[in-house]
């Protein structure tokens, strides 16, 4: 099983969306980690909710969740999911 940490930009995005989303956003992310092996992240990228981010220094991926991204990276060493970054499609890849 795999543990979510929210950067300190992860959470300062938190404060400017409304409670329900952060709701569901929290809850989706809950059950990723849970969720999550290699045949789960390869069917959810089959399905275009994850996506490999191209042009990176780091292997990052995006996870989306209904209007908002979620920019995270995985350590396999440490059954981590960073999560770095969380906001609007508009605003997700600036």
């Amino acid at each position: 099983m795999y543990s979510i940490e929210l950067t300190s930009s992860s959470k300062r995005d938190f404060k400017k969306i409304n409670t329900g989303d952060i709701q569901f956003i929290y809850d989706s992310l809950v059950t990723f980690a849970n969720n999550f092996t290699p045949l789960y992240e390869t069917t959810l990228m089959q399905n275009g909710k994850i996506k490999k981010l191209q042009g990176q220094k780091e292997l990052l991926y995006r996870l989306k969740l209904r209007s908002y991204r979620v920019i995270y990276k995985k350590y396999d060493d440490k059954l981590l999911i960073l999560v770095l970054h969380v906001t609007t499609r508009e605003g997700a890849y600036k």
